[in-house]
């Protein structure tokens, strides 16, 4: 029987997330979509700490009118800004189980633009 959407997708999530973590140096860049929002958080897994997180539903973001793909990228962006603030300059990208393509790819690529590498 196959598996449904949600199911496919926490498979993936579990499967990459065997392999990657997250450290204060160099913290995990979780993404997560839903179907009008997008965020991200920068996660120390040894600690269990959201170090950093940012949303499309923030002031700055929500009032500029933009399809959701241009929110996507604005988030990325302002990750990015509050990482290098922080002294943060690499991330290990989790995707979240997503394909790295639309939303998440545009968030990934403002990211990078902005300073952060991974």
């Amino acid at each position: 029987m196959a598996f449904s959407k949600v199911e496919r997708r926490l498979k993936i999530k579990m499967r990459v997330r065997r392999t990657i973590s997250g450290t204060a140096e160099r913290p995990r860049m979780s993404v997560y979509r839903s179907n009008k929002q997008i965020s991200v958080q920068l996660i120390d897994d040894l600690n269990g700490k959201t170090i950093i997180a940012a949303s499309s539903l923030e002031k700055s973001i929500a009032e500029n009118k933009g399809n959701k793909s241009e929110q996507a990228a604005l988030v990325g962006k302002l990750v990015a800004e509050s990482a290098v603030k922080a002294g943060i300059s690499s991330v290990v990208f989790d995707r979240n189980g997503y394909l790295y393509h639309g939303r998440v790819k545009q968030l990934a690529e403002a990211a990078r633009e902005a300073g952060l590498k991974f």
